[in-house]
């Protein structure tokens, strides 16, 4: 039985007694956030595992190993002493934006022979964020070029190592060749919020991507 009507300065509500069920309450459940795949590229060493671990709310999935001395004759360690492992797979971590979005997150590796693995990693990405050393920008041109083939929205994220930058934003824009809609910013991978903002920058590309 409905409990009494009770009367409101609006008229008069009613206050069910039996639980809501069937199609009502597939309508007021509250929907699980829609997943979003994007990518965090680029060159060996510029802060791409450092990235993911530092905004994903669950332990970030790894997959290092140890620099070998071989290895170390291959990859160039001048700027980066002290690294003693690099991702050989992929780095993955999420993060939940709103109620209504979680974002995965995919780093690549960034050595070149390990390029074959990246049409897989980038499957179904709605983005892109190509993370750039300015000491040595030669390393990211493969994860730009790579981008503006296959037609991926991305962003260009500068890495501040020890909170500088070697040149301006302007100047690595022009020493990538990238497009003036692509944006270029400056961003600290160890930071949570500044890797927040960088990827709501790459969410905005490809919103206006999908609009346009």
């Amino acid at each position: 039985m409905a409990s009494v009507p009770s009367p409101t300065p609006g008229g008069y509500s009613v206050t069910p007694t039996e639980p809501v069920t069937g199609r009502a309450a597939a309508q007021t459940a509250v929907r699980p956030p829609l997943p979003v795949k994007m990518v965090i590229a680029g060159g060996f060493g510029v802060g791409k595992t450092t990235a993911v671990g530092s905004i994903s709310e669950i332990e970030p999935l790894t997959t290092e190993a140890a620099i070998t001395e071989v290895a170390a004759g291959v990859d160039d360690l001048s700027h980066t002493p002290r690294k003693t492992t690099t991702t050989v797979a992929m780095d993955f971590g999420c993060i939940t934006i709103d109620p209504t979005l979680k974002l995965y997150l995919f780093g690549t590796p960034g050595q070149d022979r390990f390029g074959f693995m990246w049409d897989d990693i980038v499957e179904g990405a709605v983005g892109g964020l190509v993370i750039v050393d300015t000491r040595r920008l030669d390393d990211c041109y493969a994860a730009v070029d790579y981008f503006e083939h296959k037609q991926v929205p991305f962003a260009v994220a500068v890495n501040a190592f020890d909170g500088k930058v070697e040149h301006g934003l302007d100047e690595v824009r022009w020493a990538l060749d990238v497009a003036e809609h692509i944006p270029v910013i400056v961003f600290d991978a160890r930071e949570r919020g500044s890797v927040r903002d960088a990827l709501l920058v790459v969410l905005e590309l490809a919103l206006a991507r999908s609009e346009g």
